[in-house]
């Protein structure tokens, strides 16, 4: 951790923030220049309290060095980590591809989702069984008769079902159903006591960024779940709020090389979501596997125009298989597959 000390820093008060290092075992580097005096603390560096060390007298500012995020920083595990889904690795040179609906509606239009999805080529199918919605009165999902109807349209192709979970409560009925992959969506990203008890579950997470969260605030909310011992964590990038009405978010395509730097788990990218409109989510897709995505979570109804919500933003399944022509390309010109 690095001490700035005021310009009118006394001997004295620099003598108080040394002690104060002394006393949660860590050790000084002092180095005092022609105007400022900067502290250095070595050693472990969470000893020492930031709100604390900044209101001793005579400090300007207090900056940590090392990560906050120990588990999911790419130095714990520098080649990268592989997240395995009932056999299909997530991470690698894999392009994973997970199409399917917003919301299940019924049994009949998820039969036909999973015929899609399976035709077109993708490894795993997404719906949603509970909706979080902006207003109240707008379609929330089935509920638990959503997850029997997903369950049952994924097993005539044997698709790993993606779905979101929205409340502590219903983890064990998420566990009764055999979800295979829980999401935590946008809203609760940083939903900490969501996130602890999906910690403690053996199941894969994917976890997407908040609407206005930074990177670190998305790591860290990360690190609440390894922490609980599930390492099976799977970043979705799925655009940020901004000033922009042009399209529904902005999609973060630094956030991909930004969060393969810093971490070593798998990043996933959601461009319908992003964009917000069907006409916009190939070339959204294209650029995310371009840009290093490890997979993408793409919507698509079997007939968009009846879509119970996000009918805009969803393709048909011959735009979805159409997709996955040009996916494959991109994905060989760069050294993998899809």
């Amino acid at each position: 951790m690095i001490i700035v000390m005021q310009r009118q820093a006394t001997p004295a008060q620099v003598d108080g923030v040394v002690q104060y290092i002394r006393d949660n075992g860590l050790q000084e580097h002092v180095s005092r220049g022609a105007e400022l005096t900067i502290i250095g603390a070595i050693g472990d560096e969470n000893k020492l309290d930031l709100a604390h060390l900044e209101i001793l007298p005579g400090v300007e500012r207090a900056t940590r060095i090392a990560k906050q995020y120990k588990i999911v920083a790419r130095d714990t595990h520098p080649q990268g980590s592989v997240v395995n889904v009932r056999g299909i690795p997530v991470g690698g040179p894999q392009v994973q591809i997970i199409g399917g609906p917003c919301s299940v509606e019924t049994q009949e239009q998820m039969n036909l989702s999973a015929d899609a999805v399976a035709a077109a080529g993708c490894s795993m199918m997404r719906g949603g069984a509970f909706k979080p919605r902006t207003s109240p009165y707008a379609f929330q999902g089935l509920g638990v008769t959503g997850l029997e109807y997903f369950q049952k349209a994924a097993k005539r192709h044997n698709l790993p079902v993606v779905t979101e979970l929205m409340d502590v409560r219903m983890l064990d009925t998420f566990m009764a159903y055999d979800v295979d992959v829980i999401q935590i969506g946008a809203r609760n990203m940083q939903n900490f006591d969501l996130l602890k008890e999906v910690g403690r579950v053996n199941k894969p997470v994917i976890l997407k960024r908040g609407l206005s969260a930074t990177i670190a605030e998305w790591l860290m909310a990360a690190e609440y779940i390894a922490a609980g011992g599930n390492h099976n964590i799977i970043f979705c990038e799925r655009g940020i709020r901004t000033f922009e009405t042009a399209y529904r978010n902005v999609l973060d395509i630094t956030a991909i090389p930004v969060l393969k730097r810093e971490t070593h788990l798998p990043v996933i990218v959601d461009p319908s979501h992003a964009g917000g409109k069907a006409w916009m989510v190939p070339a959204l897709a294209q650029a995310a596997v371009a840009a290093g995505a490890d997979g993408l979570l793409i919507e698509m109804h079997p007939s968009p125009c009846d879509a119970w919500c996000d009918a805009d933003q969803a393709l048909t399944p011959e735009e979805l298989k159409t997709l996955m022509g040009s996916l494959r390309a991109i994905a060989q010109a760069i050294g993998r597959h899809v």
